[in-house]
């Protein structure tokens, strides 16, 4: 039997992922508030141990999912959002049964064995927000679950008329995220049944930002025949750097105000496909613990670069296949099983300016010894995690092979 072809636009959209990834927070000053999430539903249990057991999944899920866009794109700049991905399918799980739901699990990564899926959602009480079809009433469990673990709620909305949803989803995305992320849909089936577009917008400033008067011209090359003029940032000061000689590439790691790192990853040159073989948990732990103060004068390119995804191509090729097809079981959303999953969309949008990801700089010294200090130049193709300082959380990955491509 066909599924009911009842036009419904599940829209689960993770907005402003702020500095503290388990808080939500004040964007401007890098301290944490206090949400009326937290007030209303206070989670049962530590949520940092909450968090802290979803994260091998989290990171598993991440190169995996990384590796699938390397195959897709190859020889294009890569980013996106893994916790926001797994959070929207985890979201889409708490809705699913049977096969569906355990595959949906699976392909991020949990073994169902080992993780209750209790603790999977307690991991994720990240802010998402749902459109639903105003024809379409979800069961009141659900929505009373998405807001204890998820602070989402539902907006009504008529989905009868295409343009007017794809409108409606379009705006409010590009509100969210004032103007970063302009449109994310760009065509809507008529015979749509559940579509789920989930966007993310980083905001973060700098620790010690780097001085405006210090960027300069230079060339970023992007393989052995092409340069591209960059505005190159270059700060000297004092830096958790390691560099790893069994896979021949130099770390470092640039702190946001509040509990986000950047972890800015050069290959020596050709080693670039060696470095994302080895892309593990292990790996990127190990980098952690090797990393060490030292005094390094950082170049780094300024860029804006954004990252749009099928995710219902990858997360297909992940073993995740019942939700979208006629086998699909969500009846834990709706009550009826007449329903799957048409589309699936993820857009990811980064910044890097002298003062974090926005522009205007505040010189920021440290005290340096008269020396010259060794020199980091990212300069060519390099790789980028964006990672929680306190739950090691990969918030963002990518690989910037041309930071002059939007």
């Amino acid at each position: 039997m066909m599924k009911a072809t009842l036009p419904l636009c599940l829209l689960l959209a993770m907005l402003h992922l702020s500095v503290h990834s388990l808080t939500q927070t004040d964007h401007y000053s890098g301290q944490p508030k206090a949400t009326d999430f937290q007030e209303q539903h206070p989670l049962e249990g530590d949520p940092l141990e909450s968090c802290q057991r979803i994260v091998p999944s989290n990171t598993d899920f991440a190169f995996r999912f990384y590796r699938q866009a390397t195959t897709q794109e190859p020889g294009k700049n890569i980013f996106f959002s893994p916790i926001s991905i797994s959070a929207a399918f985890a979201l889409l799980a708490l809705g699913s049964r049977a096969t569906s739901q355990a595959q949906v699990l699976e392909g991020l990564g949990f073994n169902l064995t080992s993780t209750e899926e209790e603790e999977i959602h307690n991991g994720f009480h990240h802010l998402l927000l749902l459109f639903m079809d105003k024809h379409l009433k979800p069961l009141r469990t659900f929505l009373k679950d998405i807001k204890k673990l998820y602070r989402g709620k539902v907006v009504s909305s008529n989905f009868q008329n295409c343009t007017e949803a794809k409108k409606e989803i379009n705006d409010h995305v590009k509100n969210k995220t004032h103007g970063n992320i302009k449109q994310i849909l760009k065509e809507l089936d008529p015979n749509t049944v559940m579509i789920i577009v989930n966007y993310i917008y980083f905001k973060a400033y700098w620790e010690n930002p780097f001085d405006i008067k210090g960027t300069h011209k230079d060339y970023f090359h992007v393989n052995a025949k092409t340069s591209v003029e960059v505005k190159m940032m270059t700060r000297d000061g004092f830096y958790k750097a390691y560099t790893d000689r069994k896979l021949s590439c130099k770390v470092v790691q640039i702190p946001y105000k509040g509990d986000a790192a950047a972890l800015f990853i050069l290959p020596n040159e050709g080693k670039m496909k060696q470095l994302e073989h080895a892309l593990t948990e292990e790996t990127v732990s190990k980098w952690e613990k090797s990393l060490q103060r030292w005094r390094v004068e950082v170049h780094i390119p300024k860029l804006s670069i954004s990252g749009t995804y099928d995710l219902k191509k990858m997360l297909m090729n992940l073993g995740v296949t019942d939700v979208f097809s006629d086998r699909a079981d969500l009846s834990g959303i709706t009550g009826k099983p007449d329903v799957k999953v048409s589309k699936a969309a993820h857009k990811a949008v980064l910044k890097i300016h002298e003062n974090g990801t926005e522009a205007a700089a505040v010189t920021s010294t440290d005290f340096l010894p008269h020396s010259l200090p060794p020199v980091i130049k990212f300069n060519r193709p390099f790789l980028l995690l964006i990672v929680d300082r306190y739950t090691q959380s990969i918030l963002f990955m990518g690989k910037i092979v041309n930071p002059t491509e939007k």
